[in-house]
């Protein structure tokens, strides 16, 4: 008899936890940089839970709270989805009525958050979650310094129960739905922010993500079998 879907996030991560927590989770690659970066299972549950205790702890935000997340395709995207779903909360492109705005670098787009009613939190995006080497406007929360003072465990005073609305009005039987890249090593372009689907349907059953930034057509091959990735959704321009 096979175990039942997790009913929440947390189950999720639970469930990851106690299979092969070792075994990569999320890679990203930023070809435009270089970069690479995977979490492992572990890694992915710790950053997840820093950064739901954060969100908790100094931003108050809360089961029921609605949160603009501005983030580009990168590794700190799932997180952060992971978090506020963690947290009950809704990830959303909304700004009207949001209780906390993420967001990344851009400086036109900090400036101008910065300037609205909702608090901040804005992350560099640099390797390992580093701090900005320059200042950032007053009343904004800069991610890679707020978030390492935070615990390595979190336990919610109001659990997440599966019927909140986390994603554009869609709750967790909605976004968990098996797909196409159920249980696949999926390769994609996609920013799960634009389709959850590219993160959850992989992880909700035992598979993994590959998120693929400014990406170079002719190293597909190369990630194809770096990566052993078993299934794609690429949106990428030909040379």
């Amino acid at each position: 008899m096979s175990p039942a879907a997790p009913s929440t996030f947390a189950d999720l991560l639970g469930r990851i936890l106690r299979g092969e927590p070792g075994r990569p989770l999320v890679t990203f690659y930023d070809d435009a940089t270089g970069e690479r970066a995977e979490l492992s299972g572990t890694t992915y549950a710790n950053w997840v839970a820093k950064t739901s205790s954060l969100l908790v702890e100094e931003l108050d935000i809360e089961r029921g709270s609605r949160v603009l997340v501005d983030l580009p395709t990168h590794w700190l995207t799932p997180v952060m989805m992971g978090a506020l779903w963690n947290v009950g909360a809704e990830v959303t492109n909304d700004r009207s009525g949001a209780d906390l705005v993420v967001c990344g670098p851009l400086r036109s787009r900090l400036e101008t958050y910065a300037d609205g009613p909702a608090p901040v939190l804005a992350s560099a995006l640099l390797p390992m979650g580093v701090r900005f080497r320059e200042s950032l406007p007053a009343g904004v929360h800069d991610f890679g310094i707020e978030v390492w003072s935070q615990p390595d465990a979190f336990v919610p005073w109001d659990p997440a129960d599966g019927s909140e609305t986390l994603w554009q009005g869609s709750t967790w039987a909605d976004l968990t739905t098996p797909g196409t890249w159920s249980g696949q090593r999926l390769l994609t372009t996609v920013n799960p922010l634009a389709d959850p689907g590219v993160l959850l349907q992989p992880l909700m059953s035992g598979g993994s993500v590959v998120l693929w930034r400014n990406p170079d057509p002719t190293r597909l091959e190369v990630l194809r079998s770096q990566e052993r990735v078993t299934a794609e959704h690429l949106v990428v321009k030909e040379p």
